[in-house]
């Protein structure tokens, strides 16, 4: 679905993806894979739905396609979107009725229609959103968002069934200390698995202390922390540094800040976690 607004100039598209501003404007140009709008000033703006047909298209081109046969089939992608309200509407109605059988019909339906980063960011995480904000505001018990919570983590955590094997880059995935909320990392890590990665996955409310241990005995090529709450990276400078200096570091999340990155010297995840799953993997 495309953005509202646009608010990329064509440099900094380049710089995120990695692909040279002529070689973007010869693919905008001959396979209309781009669509910028034009600010007042005449530039050309590029959104977010821009920047992921180009990494769809760079996946494609990854796995031995053809320029012209990657747009295409990244245009084919990306016009095969969920209506995304009326699926976070069905699925919710579901959930929110404590009707398993019906929720798991909904999320097959849309996991054979659409590819599993399609559904994860357009559909299931926008909904895990809404239904914390539903719960922050009381609107939702405890026991239909721990319901809805463990329907849902099970199929996303179903999607990175054997992703420690293979041969790839590995990842080691973890939320801090005190952190339980880990589906968006595992989304994450389903994306780095579904183009070649292996996972190591230790989950919510992982001690420091054991992932630096962890992270030593074998250094993966990324190590990633994720949590909603600034307070669970309260604290932990001197570990994400030593982290940091084991392996390649990120934060994600909406708890993790450009200031405690940059002082622990780790990369910032900011987008949702498919995105920037998909921008890791052009990066690295």
């Amino acid at each position: 679905m495309e953005p509202e607004s646009a608010m990329l100039r064509i440099g900094e598209l380049s710089r995120r993806l990695g692909v040279s501003a002529h070689v973007l404007r010869a693919w905008e140009r001959r396979y209309g894979v781009l669509r910028p709008a034009r600010s007042e000033g005449g530039y050309r703006l590029y959104s977010e739905a821009d920047e992921h047909r180009i990494r769809v298209m760079q996946q494609h081109l990854a796995r031995g396609l053809s320029a012209a046969e990657a747009a295409q089939a990244s245009l084919r992608q990306a016009s095969a979107s969920p209506d995304s309200s009326v699926a976070v509407e069905t699925l919710a109605r579901a959930l929110e009725g404590f009707d398993e059988p019906s929720a798991q019909d909904v999320l097959d339906r849309l996991l054979t229609d659409f590819t599993p980063e399609t559904v994860l960011r357009d559909v299931v995480l926008p909904y895990l959103h809404e239904l914390g904000e539903r719960w922050d505001r009381g609107e939702a018990t405890v026991a239909h968002e721990h319901f809805a919570t463990n329907v849902v983590r099970s199929r996303v955590a179903a999607l990175g069934r054997g992703w420690g094997r293979g041969v790839g880059p590995r990842a080691l995935l973890a939320c801090p200390p005190g952190e339980l909320h880990d589906i968006a990392l595992l989304a994450f890590g389903v994306v780095l698995y579904r183009n070649g990665w292996r996972v190591d996955f230790l989950g919510a409310a992982t001690p420091t202390p054991d992932l630096i241990r962890t992270a030593e005995a074998d250094p993966p090529r990324f190590v990633v922390l994720s949590s909603p709450d600034p307070a669970r990276f309260a604290g932990l400078e001197p570990e994400l540094r030593r982290l940091a200096g084991i392996a390649p570091l990120a934060l994600g999340g909406r708890g993790a800040t450009s200031k405690v990155a940059r002082d622990v010297g780790a990369r910032l995840l900011a987008g949702d976690p498919v995105t920037e799953a998909e921008r890791l993997l052009t990066s690295t």
